[in-house]
């Protein structure tokens, strides 16, 4: 039976006593509903995980004796930096779940000119918690110890001003170049994805002259999110986790 995973936002150590309240104590009550001596495995974000045992769990706290260190590690060899337009609510949380079940390193929401959401200031911040929230259950759920970074949202110019990373791609739905037309595996790739109606010709101009190569991934035009699960799944046969040749 496989144990339930828990992110734990401090520093970790064997032999360790800790205290859960709130919303950590009330997922493992009420979401996992685990019992007093259940085991579970605990992580940080900084790379590998714990065994755990619920030493005591009552309305008000919880309290979990860390036991032995894993250094599993199930990253990727192929490190991928996911561009997102940002899009509408549930669809930009299922790009960002999915993303980093399928491997994602890093993530930077940017707005473009076609981009329907408006975030500033408070709304911002609350967006990108909430945002850095999704990943961290993603982890939890797939087995990840590591935790893929969330920037915050900026504007998709300021980006390509400031990023210089190499290679990179652009999913563009007028390319005639497949994945295959990138003749040496990479050991690192930035993906530019745009928001629900896409790049405007403007902005995927920008790109190519900033060093982005356009690629798309089949005759049919596909949705924000469906484009960055399809384009990460590709890049994880083809260079990262299966390496399929």
């Amino acid at each position: 039976m496989r144990i339930s995973r828990l992110y734990i936002d401090a520093p970790l150590a064997e032999q360790q006593s800790i205290t859960l309240e709130g919303e950590r104590l009330n997922y493992i009550a009420n979401v996992l509903r685990l019992k007093m001596g259940t085991e579970l495995s605990i992580f940080n974000g900084q790379g590998g995980e714990y065994l755990a045992s619920i030493a005591d769990i009552s309305k008000r706290s919880a309290t979990l004796e860390v036991k032995r260190f894993s250094d599993n590690n199930i990253e990727s060899p192929l490190s991928i930096t996911l561009v997102q337009g940002i899009s509408r609510g549930e669809r930009m949380d299922f790009t960002l779940q999915k993303a980093t079940e399928l491997g994602v390193n890093r993530i930077i929401p940017v707005f473009s000119k076609r981009c329907t959401v408006s975030l500033k200031g408070n709304r911002l911040e609350k967006r990108l918690q909430h945002w850095q929230g999704i990943v961290r259950s993603a982890c939890e759920q797939s087995g990840r110890n590591t935790i893929p970074d969330v920037e915050t949202a900026q504007q998709l110019a300021s980006f390509l001003n400031i990023e210089n990373s190499q290679p990179k791609i652009l999913l563009d739905p007028e390319s005639n170049q497949g994945l295959h037309s990138i003749s040496s595996p990479p050991a690192s790739m930035t993906i530019l994805i745009g928001p629900e109606g896409g790049f405007d010709h403007s902005e995927r101009e920008t790109a190519y002259a900033k060093g982005y190569q356009g690629i798309q991934l089949g005759p049919r035009v596909l949705r924000t999110e469906t484009a960055a699960i399809a384009t990460i799944s590709a890049m994880q046969t083809l260079w990262g986790d299966f390496q399929v040749s």
